[in-house]
């Protein structure tokens, strides 16, 4: 589709009749697509009733196996069908006489930069549908720049279980056809198995996962003989203990302090540390010879976690780098295409979600006025450059109202850059975006002070006693 220029529409099956209906008709769509004939089926009275469709492509499953009914005047074609009109086409236009004396053949259509790809529509049913137009330069910047967030080669594989309608794993997909990876598709259900039977080098996927597989070790821990798992639980903490203190030598601490620290009090911090680490280095490699490289072994990430699409728990951030699977976490939205920022494999420091990705800018902004806010500061998160989205279709509106005449684009998210410094423990911190959560979600307290309720919810979340909550407030 993306090919022949023309936009494509996603939307994932579990989505209502009614909402598709209304995706259908507000992007103004021409053709349907569609992945199985029960999925047809299900949608034959109450969708493609109500459209109208030029054809209808049908990816997997028979033909014959559709409502009748409902294809009654419609062309249907299954995936061999459009491969052998796309040959026949090719063939038509690359060896045709008549356009080969014109000078003409294999002459196709231009596609422009910024011509849209796709929508993608970020709203629900209720109220006025936003669809998100990304182009093929939004595109083509993530192919051509989330390399340096993941350096995989020719033959790495990566795991994935997200949908494949999100941004985040179009745009991943991508990056992986165009860098000769492979790519294994899984689900929650068979997440396991395949992590340990394919053994990923990377795996590419939303916090939750990594909370899923972190509770998963954890139980498994807890069932050892009583003696295994008083020794594990030990070597964790020491491993713990020996990476904080490894931050303070390397220079990664985050801090959202502007002021220096003496040189006195580093050099004794540094030293400290340095005595730290060395003292519990000798445990902390036992650690990986005894509890660790079992870990390894039943979930591969060889390389790195990718994580995007929400907030990494710092308990589990630290967790997985204490046993030594790397967790690179990253921050995106639909509207901007979607990745802005993330960590990477040299400099991944802990409670961040990296440096800018390039040919992107970010900026904090007050809330109140707008100003732009000097590192260290919190404020709304604002991104300009080549991924943000082209705006939203047909609603100028809320284009306007995310988008300012510059081409700053309001995530509505709060987050402050850490502060530049040139020696020091947060030395290699500077320029890096930490998020602390939605500006709509803020709770202003009676006594007029802010609570950012996502960093109550995380610490509460350590609990193994709590499995979802939510923190309410007077506004």
């Amino acid at each position: 589709i993306m090919a022949t220029g023309a936009i494509n529409v996603v939307r994932g099956t579990k989505s209502s009749d009614e909402e598709l209906f209304q995706i259908y008709s507000h992007s103004e769509s021409i053709a349907l697509v569609v992945d199985s004939p029960q999925f047809f089926n299900r949608l034959a009275e109450s969708f493609i009733s109500r459209i109208n469709a030029r054809f209808i492509v049908l990816l997997w499953g028979d033909k014959s196996s559709l409502n009748s009914k409902a294809v009654m005047d419609i062309p249907v074609y299954d995936y061999n069908d459009i491969t052998e009109l796309g040959r026949e086409n090719r063939n038509a236009l690359c060896y045709s006489s008549e356009l080969f004396e014109q000078g003409q053949q294999g002459v196709f259509e231009a596609i422009g930069p910024e011509d849209v790809a796709t929508l993608i529509y970020t709203s629900g049913t209720g109220g006025t549908p936003k669809g998100v137009m990304l182009t093929h330069r939004n595109l083509l910047h993530q192919i051509n720049n989330l390399w340096d967030i993941v350096p995989a080669v020719p033959g790495d594989r990566f795991l994935s279980m997200l949908p494949p309608w999100h941004a985040y794993e179009r745009s991943t997909e991508y990056f992986i056809f165009t860098h000769g990876i492979q790519q294994v598709y899984t689900t929650v259900k068979h997440l396991k198995a395949d992590l340990q039977h394919h053994q990923p080098h990377y795996i590419i996927s939303v916090p939750l996962v990594y909370e899923t597989l972190y509770s998963s070790i954890q139980r498994q821990i807890s069932a050892s003989p009583p003696a295994r798992k008083t020794v594990a639980l030990a070597l964790i903490k020491i491993s713990l203990l020996f990476m904080e203190a490894k931050k303070i030598y390397e220079g990664t601490v985050l801090s959202n302090s502007p002021v220096k620290p003496s040189f006195i009090f580093y050099m004794f911090n540094y030293l400290r540390a340095r005595i730290v680490a060395a003292l519990l280095w000798p445990l902390h490699n036992l650690a990986k010879m005894l509890v660790y490289k079992k870990i390894h072994s039943s979930i591969g990430i060889s390389k790195a976690g990718i994580s995007g699409g929400g907030s990494l728990p710092m308990h589990v951030d630290k967790f997985f780098e204490a046993i030594g699977i790397k967790v690179q976490n990253g921050y995106g939205l639909t509207e901007t295409s979607p990745v802005v920022a993330a960590r990477r494999p040299f400099c991944n420091v802990l409670g961040t979600v990296g440096h800018p990705i390039k040919h992107t800018e970010i900026k904090i902004v007050d809330i109140e006025t707008g100003e732009v806010l000097p590192d260290g500061s919190k404020g709304i998160v604002k991104i300009k450059g080549l991924p943000v989205m082209k705006g939203y279709y047909k609603n100028p509106s809320a284009t306007n109202k995310a988008l300012d005449l510059e081409g700053w684009f309001n995530t509505g998210d709060i987050g402050w850059i850490a502060p530049h410094h040139a020696t020091g423990p947060s030395r290699k911190c500077g320029g890096m975006l930490v998020l602390e959560g939605r500006a709509k979600d803020t709770i202003v307290l009676t006594t007029g002070e802010n609570v950012e309720p996502a960093e109550l919810e995380e610490a509460a979340s350590r609990s193994s006693l709590i499995d979802q909550i939510m923190v309410i407030g007077q506004v």
